[in-house]
């Protein structure tokens, strides 16, 4: 199992809408990864698996859609 510590900002959209991903976990190649989120509306704290967030839009970077 390797937990890494996400330092720059990353938001994700999940299930219960916006968050900002603290901490991603990989238990190896025969498991989905899981992205430790805190959610912006409430700032309640989730566990998510990879297929339930994808990257939040960012004009910047151009993630639009």
């Amino acid at each position: 199992m390797i937990i890494h510590e996400i330092e720059q900002l990353l938001w994700l959209e999940t299930p219960k809408g916006e968050a900002i991903a603290k901490f991603m976990i990989d238990y190896g190649p025969d498991s989905d990864l899981q992205w430790v989120c805190v959610q912006q509306d409430t700032r309640e704290i989730w566990t998510w698996s990879n297929w339930d967030v994808k990257a939040s839009k960012n004009i910047t970077l151009g993630r639009i859609e």
